[in-house]
């Protein structure tokens, strides 16, 4: 899952970086509005943490820019403005949920967890594809009832998958979100090619009907035929 987090304390960004990459995430971190907003260009996030109070405006700018753009995007507020006014404006703009500073990291995780299920998974801690079934929180996959090993990449991938059901789904667009801006500085995508392949070679041994289709040219889909 991939994250953007816009937040100008160094101290305290560099920590959110730290913990949600430990969890699994890929966490690409900004600190002004101008090199968040040409984050938001080129990429799309799961979440999207932003802080109010930034060096070049107000935090409010870049929910504005979001709306304008359509971008479906979740948004965390993370600010120490802790007013009521505050809170219904992040709101109305299109906010998804509002956290006020000091936090625990550990509470932040949870409301990442909780946004990215309401808005893949329909709020589902358990997503369940035919015979596959995915705890999201224990990042445990059954097929048939029986679990299957799977790296924290090829579970991500799965999930990916699964939640753009049906979606042509470019190696660009897969690249970006296993491995976040950095895959802009990869000669090749060679390495989105290799957890697909190794995915479906454990769902088939698994015995997993073959829901991953190739695109020749184009990229990979999730298709229940």
């Amino acid at each position: 899952m991939k994250l953007l987090l816009i937040e100008d304390e160094p101290e305290l960004g560099k920590s959110i970086q730290n913990y949600l990459d430990a969890s699994g995430f890929v966490c690409e971190w900004v600190t002004t509005i101008s090199l968040a907003i040409e984050k938001i260009e080129l990429y799309e996030y799961d979440a999207i943490l932003l802080d109010l109070m930034l060096p070049d405006g107000n935090g409010f700018q870049i929910l504005k820019e979001l709306k304008s753009r359509n971008k479906k995007d979740g948004i965390i507020i993370i600010s120490a403005k802790n007013t009521l006014e505050s809170r219904i404006e992040g709101f109305k703009i299109g906010a998804d949920d509002y956290l006020t500073k000091p936090f625990h990291l550990s509470e932040l995780l949870v409301r990442i967890q909780a946004l990215i299920r309401r808005k893949n998974f329909n709020g589902n801690n358990i997503v369940i594809f035919n015979e596959i079934k995915i705890d999201i929180l224990s990042k445990i996959v059954k097929v048939h009832d029986k679990q299957i090993d799977l790296t924290k990449k090829e579970i991500d991938l799965l999930l990916y998958l699964i939640g753009n059901k049906n979606r042509l789904l470019s190696k660009n667009a897969i690249g970006e979100h296993l491995s976040g801006d950095m895959a802009d500085m990869l000669d090749n995508l060679d390495f989105v090619y290799a957890h697909i392949k190794n995915l479906k070679k454990k769902l088939k041994i698994a015995k997993s009907e073959e829901y991953i289709k190739t695109v020749y040219g184009l990229g990979y889909k999730w298709q229940d035929d």
